[in-house]
């Protein structure tokens, strides 16, 4: 059983936008801080975004401004709002809870 799941990817032209979600259970959302990672194509994963369960959030230098992470406590949920998107942003995108719990991926592809 995977521990946490995401939907949201899809196909968008540069400058579009996407909104990815990860959905936990109850124990695993409230016990952790949560992230999104991503693995772009011939390179190794990095992390995206974090959010910690006081709502802090950071981000790598490429995507401040543009990506905001959030949370929902009422539905367990984690969020990456993608605003103008690049071509560099394609890759597989996961959902992470403390770098130790992870979901399937799912694949975002920015047009140019």
């Amino acid at each position: 059983q995977v521990p946490l799941v995401e939907s949201g990817g899809g196909l968008v032209q540069a400058g579009g936008s996407l909104r990815l979600a990860c959905a936990a259970s109850a124990i695993i959302f409230s016990n952790n801080a949560m992230a999104w990672y991503r693995r772009a194509p011939g390179k190794q994963r990095e992390l995206v975004a974090a959010i910690s369960i006081s709502d802090m959030a950071t981000y790598v230098d490429a995507v401040k401004g543009r990506f905001t992470i959030s949370r929902d406590n009422a539905k367990n949920s984690v969020y990456l709002q993608m605003n103008s998107l690049k071509p560099e942003d394609t890759g597989v995108y996961y959902c992470s809870a403390a770098a130790r719990l992870w979901g399937q991926g799912t694949q975002v592809t920015v047009s140019s």
